[in-house]
């Protein structure tokens, strides 16, 4: 079986023998009707303004901190880990049983990695290896050639599938060389494709590869952001948007499917096209939501009482607290800590989690609430 968007090659012989996909090198000839010239409109439209409205807000640098972790837990969910805010911001992290946490700090150890490390490098196999490697290190997957591509065969298929009954079957170790050469020629060659169906067309190859043998989903959804940023489409990470594609998780997987049995690249694009969208949408949204509420408890608190504004700052970045957190966090003595903590309760801005005497929880509800969505 051939179409434009490559061919299935057989390997080995007898009853070793299967099946492995080898992509045709982008780009493809793409139609242009109307649907895809409207969505690319009102795409590049949503992003624009996402990209203005986070380059105005004054505290842009805790905004990246949180989309961070919101689009770490949002990609690591589309995989089946589950982790919440919570289990990432519970001041009591030892208490936190969950085994997918290591996974998705790992996702932010990897982000925060990538956009430093791209002002120094450009987006190629070397720093695509060096992402993986932060990635999985030393978690569930590090026995997998962290920063290595593959040495092996791999596929995709339900718990316990083999090269017999899987859904799709990777390039074999030759056709993937060739074929993540070709992306990386493809990714900084300079042409005329509109770069938002040019990393829609990045996104489906690199899925289609699968050059790591664990974490392809993870590394290929960075690379989006990466490639808007350095492509200056973005200027901060401020798109979410594992939002949109855990929200169609199945219709995501179905649509790129969908390209390599019949050489289809406009639906999934698209379909891509209509994920900047959505997620352009709830990025402002959540912008302006975060940016109403920050400037109505300044409000409340007072600019002149600098240290309890001090300690509402902090929970902008640490919206899950205890006593002990913010003490050490803002270098003040338990007592203070517990005065302040106090007051920020009687704004109703804090609000207690639980009954406990000693290590009590505290959390940040109304921002907690705005992040939280989608997840």
């Amino acid at each position: 079986m051939e179409n434009r968007a490559g061919k299935y090659v057989k390997n080995l012989y007898g009853e070793l023998e299967y099946k492995s996909f080898c992509p045709t090198p982008l780009p493809p000839e793409i139609e242009m009707d109307g649907e895809m010239i409207d969505l690319l409109v009102k795409a590049n439209k949503e992003i624009a303004v996402l990209d203005s409205i986070s380059s105005m807000i004054p505290n842009i640098g805790l905004f990246v901190y949180m989309y961070i972790r919101k689009e770490a837990i949002l990609s690591s969910q589309i995989e089946g880990t589950q982790c919440t805010l919570e289990d990432l911001f519970n001041p009591n992290n030892t208490l936190v049983k969950n085994k997918d946490v290591p996974d998705v700090v790992n996702y932010i150890k990897a982000t925060e990695y990538c956009l430093e490390r791209i002002k120094t490098l450009p987006l190629c196999n070397r720093f695509l290896k060096e992402a993986h490697s932060v990635l999985i290190d030393n978690v569930r997957g590090k026995d997998k050639n962290p920063g290595e591509f593959r040495r092996s065969q791999n596929w995709i298929g339900g718990q316990g599938s083999t090269l017999k009954d899987a859904r799709y079957i990777s390039p074999n170790l030759i056709d993937m060389d060739n074929a993540m050469s070709d992306l990386e020629k493809f990714i900084n060659n300079e042409d005329e494709i509109d770069k938002l169906i040019k990393i829609a067309l990045i996104h489906y190859q690199f899925e289609t590869i699968h050059p790591f043998l664990d974490g392809n989903g993870r590394i290929g959804r960075l690379l989006i952001t990466l490639y808007l940023m350095e492509n200056k489409i973005l200027n901060s990470p401020a798109l979410y948007i594992s939002y949109y594609l855990k929200k169609n998780r199945i219709e995501y997987y179905d649509r790129m499917t969908e390209v390599r049995r019949t050489g289809n690249y406009e639906q999934w694009i698209k379909f891509f096209l209509t994920a900047i969208i959505e997620s352009s949408k709830d990025a402002i949204n959540t912008i302006n939501e975060i940016t109403v509420l920050h400037n109505k408890n300044v409000d409340k608190i007072g600019k002149e009482n600098k240290k309890l504004l001090n300690v509402f700052l902090f929970l902008e970045s640490n919206p899950i607290v205890d006593v002990n957190k913010v003490a050490k966090g803002l270098s003040m003595s338990f007592n203070t800590a517990t005065k302040y903590i106090k007051t920020l309760i009687e704004y109703n801005i804090l609000k207690a989690v639980d009954d406990a005497e000693r290590n009590r929880i505290f959390e940040y509800s109304e921002y907690l609430n705005i992040l939280r969505r989608g997840i």
